[in-house]
């Protein structure tokens, strides 16, 4: 039955009680009729509204996260061919090229010095009474030189032909004992499998490259042993370079005050070869020849023949200083060549040269890592032809990051 159908069947009965019936009987059905009528309806289908329909769940908004980027590749799983370096010799030089190799990210796999065990190496790897104590971890392990918890194996082979290059993983080396300066001596190093071999010393026969000079020489298939020269022409030649192609050199004398090495005495004692070498280095001057000047014609050949110079040691441990004195071609105001050497420093020879006009001394430049700091106030100028030139190095620290330097370059040209 329906809801219309019901409701039609309950006014029905209830217009039906109220026809008056005739003979007065209609009070008593009424009150029979009330009294069942509740009865009567309930017999009547029960029509039900369906229940409402459960109240939705409240859900949570989404919230978005911001896209992430992709994580950066691993070291550790990087298929790019690595720098692996060697040096023989744990001198001066040695021990400051571990720590340029360190500040510039190359790795050194071994190290050997025939008369320093890893454990005398920690030591004098870690205090430098000139450069200072080393900032980093340096410990012995297991028979290992353990800098920042980098391992690095130590030997102690007097033939630079025992030396285990090949088998400790050791293409490059270099050559610092200052023995080794020959072709045929550094040759050794080859034979110990070492594919090249840079020698941190001028040569009397190897192919002399100077960073920011003349580096694009270098050819990887016939140069497996370089000299990177001295630190006195790292100094003058990049100097030289500016100033020749600028304004050219007719002619020039070189003089290095240069401070006193580790082949000098600290008292006086026999010399045979050079005998003002063997007074005291702490209580003199003492005039010295170099060959820097004329090594400045291998690296740039229009000035073969046309600069030489000496050197004065005296009595400080770190940074010298060159004094180049020359002729140009073309006549120019100090001022120009001042602006000249400042281009080239913050242009195509940062890094390698630098330029300064402050109040200094030898001291400001010790830890400096550039070749040639040229002190625009130091120089001076008799004419516009005739100069002296005035450039400042850390002998020491600059040179070693030179070394560092020509291994990175041969390295990517090797590729």
């Amino acid at each position: 039955m329906s809801n219309r159908d019901v409701v039609f069947t309950n006014v029905t009965v209830v217009q039906l009680l109220r026809q008056s019936c005739p003979d007065g009987s209609f009070l008593f059905l009424y009150r029979v009729v009330s009294h069942f009528l509740p009865f009567l309806l309930s017999l009547l289908p029960t029509v039900t509204r369906p229940p409402p329909p459960p109240p939705a769940p409240h859900v949570q908004p989404v919230k978005t996260l911001p896209e992430q980027p992709p994580p950066p590749p691993s070291k550790m799983t990087s298929t790019a061919p690595e720098l692996l370096v060697g040096i023989n010799g744990f001198g001066r030089i040695g021990r400051l090229v571990l720590r340029a190799c360190i500040e510039k990210g190359v790795r050194v796999v071994a190290v050997n010095d025939p008369f320093i065990d890893p454990e005398y190496m920690v030591y004098m790897f870690k205090y430098d009474s000139t450069h200072g104590r080393y900032k980093g971890s340096v410990e012995h392990r297991n028979g290992q030189l353990v800098v920042d918890n980098h391992e690095i194996n130590v030997y102690q082979c007097k033939d630079p032909k025992e030396i285990p290059w090949k088998s400790v993983g050791c293409p490059y080396v270099v050559e610092s004992t200052g023995v080794y300066l020959s072709l045929e001596a550094a040759s050794a190093h080859i034979l110990a499998g070492a594919q090249r071999v840079v020698i941190s010393a001028p040569s009397p026969d190897a192919p002399m490259l100077v960073m920011g000079v003349n580096e694009k020489e270098y050819n990887p298939s016939s140069m497996n042993i370089v000299s990177n020269a001295s630190c006195t022409t790292n100094c003058l030649a990049p100097l030289a370079k500016v100033i020749h192609e600028r304004f050219g050199i007719i002619e020039g004398l070189m003089t290095t005050v240069h401070s006193y090495t580790a082949t000098q005495k600290t008292v006086d004692g026999p010399s045979k070869k050079d005998w003002r070498g063997g007074r005291g280095a702490h209580q003199n001057i003492i005039p010295a020849s170099t060959g820097a000047a004329s090594a400045v014609g291998k690296v740039i050949p229009e000035l073969k023949g046309k600069l030489t110079g000496m050197a004065f040691r005296v009595p400080t441990a770190d940074v010298s200083v060159v004094d180049l004195t020359c002729r140009l071609a073309q006549a120019a105001p100090y001022s120009a060549i001042k602006e000249a050497v400042k281009a080239a420093a913050k242009g195509p020879m940062a890094g390698i040269l630098s330029y300064t006009e402050d109040q200094v001394v030898s001291t400001d430049f010790i830890g400096d890592p550039h070749s040639s700091i040229f002190d625009a106030r130091a120089g001076i100028a008799l004419n516009d032809n005739f100069v002296k030139l005035v450039s400042w190095y850390d002998n020491e620290y600059g040179y070693s990051n030179r070394v560092v330097d020509l291994l990175r370059y041969m390295f990517s040209r090797d590729k």
